[in-house]
């Protein structure tokens, strides 16, 4: 019996760190159809674009994207070959019909709880039956028919926990695209835990669109941190992202009590104004943000804080913005990721009256990067003279270089021998940027031998 010919497939990921999950397990998915990932979409026999629907313009990208792949394909054509298109994401389940009306090069829309049907897709556009469309939430479906081994080089991986979101902030499509809030079942995510734990990974990051709403038959976000701190060769997790709104007592704790639980939380809030907040639908005010602060770091003193903001929220006015400028200050975040508002088509927002100028929200968003990045330097450079673990994750720029991450999720660049991949070192640092930190190894505490080989 002849081995399945290997095909090219490339995928394009946009967005969050869910869309880098569900891109890899679609890889997974069409592996066993003999698809094997490249990095060039020039050739590949099945081109996949994974979209997000959050990020200003995440439509016109995809669409001028779509132009270049569709010359792609035309030329593969030509040269007898076929290659199929297919949209996934949230844009394809915001906009599937359109895009099949804009594009017909596309051959099929796959929602995000709908990719794991990827394989029987194909081979109905393939057999032209007509069946280009597919963007149900079913997503218990999804992970029940998803491959339960996952391909993973490296030793850090994401691991989706909860999809989907009930809380319809006024400026968000999530709960139109993703659907409603699911768990999986904490069996499940442990077994692929585990699975990853065997294959050298030792750090996770749990994913969801609200992932401390995570509600497993009676496990809490808290307590399925607890069961996977327990698995051997698991020294580090994380979560994202988060809302305030589910910040249990018990997640809290977990994190002044469990060493396995990264001492760096991104909790978005938005914006600082009540007034804005109430409109935004957050159902927080600035006060219970800052409340909530203070007691996560009264569990967790050297707790970093990381957040979302949205500038030029219609009705947001000079006073409403500047409120957003005194919650930085008083809180103090080590990073955070700052937006424009956009408007969504069928988001209550789009529709709200006040809607800001486009050269004011640039403006406002100019003075709030400042402030941020004001004060994302000054947390980096806290760090110098410290002795830091480093989880080593790859080769650096620089010949004998390698390149890691802190404990609050900082890139770290030191000399040292390749064999320290995948290791967690203590390092000395000696230098600091916005993004990054440099320092030297401490070299009578290096571990003995590898544990995880870079491929």
């Amino acid at each position: 019996m002849s081995e399945t010919p290997q095909k090219r497939l490339y995928i394009k990921t946009y967005g969050c760190q869910m869309n880098v999950y569900d891109s890899e397990r679609m890889a997974d998915v069409l592996r066993p159809l003999g698809y094997g990932v490249v990095d060039d979409p020039e050739g590949a026999d099945l081109v996949v674009l994974n979209t997000c629907h959050i990020r200003e313009k995440a439509t016109e990208k995809v669409y001028s994207e779509l132009g270049y792949i569709k010359q792609m394909k035309g030329r593969k054509a030509e040269a007898g070959g076929r290659m199929t298109i297919a949209v996934a994401g949230c844009v394809a389940q915001a906009e599937g019909k359109e895009i099949m009306h804009r594009q017909p090069a596309v051959d099929l829309v796959v929602g995000p709880q709908a990719y794991h049907q990827l394989p029987e897709l194909i081979a109905r556009a393939h057999r032209a039956t007509g069946e280009r469309l597919s963007a149900d939430f079913a997503a218990d479906e999804k992970f029940d028919a998803l491959p339960a081994e996952r391909q993973v080089n490296g030793v850090t991986a994401f691991l989706t926990v909860q999809e989907g979101c009930d809380k319809f902030c006024t400026f968000c499509v999530v709960p139109y695209t993703r659907g409603g809030e699911w768990s999986r079942p904490p069996e499940a995510i442990e077994d692929e835990a585990r699975r990853l734990a065997d294959q050298g990974v030792r750090e996770v990051t749990l994913l969801g669109q609200n992932v401390n709403a995570y509600d497993g038959g009676g496990y809490t976000l808290a307590r399925l941190v607890r069961r996977l701190a327990k698995i051997p060769g698991l020294d580090r997790i994380r979560y994202t992202t988060s809302h305030p709104r589910d910040m249990g007592d018990d997640l809290i704790e977990a994190h002044g009590e469990l060493p396995q639980l990264m001492p760096y939380l991104h909790l978005p809030v938005q914006a600082g104004s009540d007034k804005i907040l109430k409109a935004m639908n957050r159902d927080h005010t600035a006060e219970s943000y800052v409340r909530l602060i203070e007691k996560i770091r009264a569990a967790r003193p050297d707790i970093a804080m990381s957040g979302d903001f949205i500038v030029g929220f219609p009705g947001e006015r000079d006073g409403d913005f500047d409120k957003t400028l005194e919650l930085v200050r008083e809180v103090g975040f080590a990073s955070a990721f700052s937006f424009k508002y956009s408007r969504r088509p069928g988001t209550p927002a789009s529709a709200m009256p006040g809607q800001v100028d486009e050269a004011v929200k640039a403006e406002r968003l100019d003075r709030l990067n400042a402030l941020l990045d004001q004060q994302q330097k000054a947390f980096n450079a806290l760090q110098v003279g410290k002795v830091m673990p480093v989880l080593f994750e790859k080769k650096g720029r620089n010949p004998g270089q390698i390149v890691g991450r802190s404990p609050y999720l900082q890139a770290v660049h030191a000399v040292g021998p390749d064999s320290l991949l995948g290791q967690i070192v203590p390092v000395r640092i000696e230098s600091s940027a916005k993004m990054s930190l440099g320092g030297v190894l401490e070299t009578q505490h290096l571990p003995s031998k590898p544990i995880w080989e870079p491929a």
